[in-house]
């Protein structure tokens, strides 16, 4: 008689493996930086705007043109930010989703299906909230792809401030979660934001990606041949009518993100490695300081919860996405058979997912183009993207500071390295050299013990010391 057979239970948000936890940590870190800055602008761009002494200068900066008028680039400083700029994060985000479609968490569809199902779910809940509400009030209901988007950054800056470790799971589970909620967002800009489009100005961006793909693949190299070829390709994807953020997507997928033999980095890897700075310390931070900077005051923030547009906004974002993420996240795990890693529970993921609720960046963006016209309506849901976002910073802060002794000794486990290889101990306990190399540490702290033993003794019987 056979024995039964056994399977063993799939985990979820269990331990990265050293390679992912190594580029995780190193994304993450530049991320919180521009997180910080990110902050850093809003703030400032409030200030700028409410201060009435500073108020015009603001408005003046903001909407001062420069730029070849005969290109169709003759732009305020705002709409350089916002279309310019921010393709630069775009670019960084392709090389990200490219990353982990070939190298990274995405590439394995069982691994894939929880970060895309929670991404999924944590972008329709919030659309549904915000439709609901607007249907329920009357109100319009061309915002419903505000509340979907989520700010890695911010939501780092956050945990930056807060002084909230997170266990390395948790943090890749919430960047693979903003990776996969950037492409769709990618997309909803590029099919339901694109009022007309030049077919002759289409066509020539996309004959300069098939030349800037041949580059790529025939092994070219240079900044000063890709720089002014992306350059090209953007301003023809910005006449075309098109989002011109598409073309930094575009050029960032097209990247080779797998290593070949003889190198440490892949293009892909090395090239993000060099522009991420741009994008997290100049490029966001810029916009932000061009787009955070909304009117403040107590009638405002009473329009925030009495409007429907507004309020389905905030409760889009804070309901919608802790409702989205967590209910994807809970659902997969029930419906695979997967079970929780033992080290986490699903407090934990609930409270990741009110963090996801910090939609700044996109959400920002994605306002101005669904109110484009509406000057009014336009600065009235950013301050409910403002409104939303803290609110869902301080749920957030509250939940992660209840597990925060607990999260503080997981992250000391991941990163002990008792045998100083570099390699945290974790990683190296099916490796037989690294217990041989534990046992000699420990073999010289027992002699020294016994050395130290034997001195107090004698001591204690008045001996010489041996």
């Amino acid at each position: 008689m056979s024995a039964p057979r056994t399977t063993t239970a799939r985990k979820v948000l269990g331990r990265l493996s050293l390679p992912e936890r190594t580029f995780v940590a190193d994304a993450l870190r530049t991320e919180t930086v521009g997180g910080v800055l990110l902050l850093i602008a809003a703030v400032a761009a409030l200030v700028w705007a409410n201060v009435p002494a500073l108020r015009h200068s603001y408005e003046t900066v903001g909407d001062f043109h420069l730029g070849p008028g005969t290109l169709g680039l003759n732009l305020s400083v705002a709409h350089w930010a916002a279309d310019g700029l921010l393709a630069v994060f775009f670019f960084v985000a392709g090389i990200e989703l490219k990353r982990e479609l070939v190298a990274g968490d995405l590439r394995d569809p069982k691994a894939a299906v929880l970060p895309v199902v929670a991404a999924l779910c944590g972008m329709a809940v919030p659309a549904l909230v915000y439709t609901l509400t607007n249907l329920a009030g009357h109100g319009s209901t061309q915002g419903w792809a505000v509340p979907t988007a989520t700010d890695i950054a911010f939501a780092l800056a956050v945990l930056a401030v807060i002084g909230t470790s997170l266990p390395g799971a948790l943090r890749a589970f919430l960047l693979t979660l903003a990776v996969v909620d950037d492409l769709i967002a990618i997309l909803i800009i590029a099919v339901f934001f694109t009022a007309r489009i030049d077919f002759a100005a289409l066509g020539g961006a996309v004959l300069g990606l098939a030349v800037f793909w041949l580059l790529l693949r025939k092994g070219v190299r240079g900044w000063y041949v890709y720089v002014p070829l992306a350059l090209v390709i953007w301003a023809l994807m910005y006449n075309s009518g098109v989002h011109a953020t598409i073309a930094g997507v575009a050029m960032g997928l097209m990247l080779r993100c797998t290593t070949r033999q003889g190198e440490q980095h892949s293009p892909g890897e090395h090239l993000e490695h060099l522009v991420r700075p741009l994008s997290a310390g100049l490029a966001v931070p810029l916009f932000a300081l061009f787009s955070a900077g909304v009117k403040v005051s107590g009638g405002a923030l009473g329009d925030v919860f009495g409007k429907p547009e507004t309020l389905g906004v905030v409760l889009g974002l804070v309901v919608g996405k802790t409702v989205g993420i967590f209910g994807g996240t809970w659902l997969t795990a029930r419906f695979t058979r997967a079970s929780l890693s033992e080290d986490l529970a699903w407090g934990d993921v609930f409270a990741v997912a009110s963090l996801a609720g910090i939609g700044f960046t996109v959400s920002l963006l994605i306002g101005e183009l669904a109110f484009e016209g509406d000057a009014v309506l336009t600065g009235e849901v950013k301050a409910s993207v403002l409104t939303g976002s803290l609110i869902a910073a301080l749920c957030a802060t509250v939940l992660l500071k209840i597990r925060n002794a607990r999260y503080r000794r997981l992250v000391e486990a991941e990163e002990r390295d008792e045998d100083r290889d570099g390699i945290p101990d974790v990683y190296a306990q099916d490796d037989p050299a690294y217990h041989l190399r534990m046992a000699e540490i420990y073999d010289r702290k027992a002699a020294e013990h016994r050395r130290m033993a034997a001195e107090k003794a004698d001591q204690a019987t008045g001996q010489r010391p041996r």
